[in-house]
């Protein structure tokens, strides 16, 4: 009955980290298709959507019969329950990639940024580093990994800001971009909340290997910069708003 039980734990272990490679790669064709203006990719990723769903429930399905059949002992049954709570996150993190895929199709004609691209490829590309070392740590069972990766989060959301910025100072200079920069800040919104599920997924490798929930979020910006970005945000719609009724008057 052990062996039994230790066979179905590491194929539950090998369906998690698999779910976890294809969201990492999602998270870089959805990036590749807006920095691209790809929408054909866009749409592909948007159809695989139920892919990634299914895959969730699946795993989600095996772990709740493992613990059903097998009534594991307190160790393995937070490992499950790790799994579990990871995987959902996951989930998230794959619906988020949606969410810019999206946003490639609803650009579509309207004035890019070719310097603010670069940065959310820049941008991607860590976020995309601290998810496969927050999946190694899973693996590896590796606590103080975990924690070390959390605190990465907080350079994720330096560059969110710093992009804001500067898609902020570019609307300012060249009001044509607004309607294009409400799509930038949408994107680099939900790189910025993957970082921020990623960091949950650090939060379970260390209750699996201790047994302690234990915030390891670092700390989001001052206070201040982030009532400076909710200003931003008012004039963003602002010009969003006069951008649209320009486009409408040109029509007429």
């Amino acid at each position: 009955m052990k062996e039994i039980f230790r066979d179905e734990m590491k194929k539950l272990n090998g369906r998690f980290n698999e779910m976890g490679i294809d969201i990492s790669e999602q998270i870089y064709q959805a990036t590749k298709s807006f920095v691209d203006h790809d929408q054909q990719l866009a749409e592909q990723i948007i159809n695989q959507d139920e892919t990634i769903n299914d895959n969730e429930i699946s795993l989600e399905e095996r772990a709740l019969k493992l613990i059903a059949l097998q009534q594991p002992v307190a160790r393995d049954f937070r490992k499950i329950i790790s799994i579990l709570k990871a995987s959902s996150d996951l989930e998230r993190i794959g619906d988020h990639a949606i969410i810019i895929a999206r946003e490639t199709i609803r650009l579509k004609g309207n004035n890019r940024i070719p310097e603010v691209e670069e940065l959310i490829s820049d941008l991607t590309a860590d976020i995309r580093s601290m998810l496969e070392q927050s999946l190694d740590a899973s693996i590896r069972g590796d606590a103080e990994m975990a924690k070390k990766i959390a605190q990465s989060d907080q350079e994720v959301d330096e560059q969110y800001y710093q992009i804001y910025q500067l898609l902020i100072e570019i609307m300012k200079r060249e009001t044509n971009t607004a309607v294009a920069a409400t799509s930038y800040l949408m994107v680099i919104r939900m790189l910025e909340r993957i970082g921020d599920h990623i960091v949950n997924l650090c939060e379970w490798v260390l209750y699996d290997e201790t047994g302690k929930l234990k915030e390891l979020n670092p700390g989001k910006l001052h206070r201040d910069e982030y009532l400076k970005v909710e200003e931003q945000e008012a004039i963003v719609r602002h010009e969003r708003k006069k951008a649209k009724l320009k486009k409408e008057a040109n029509k007429e």
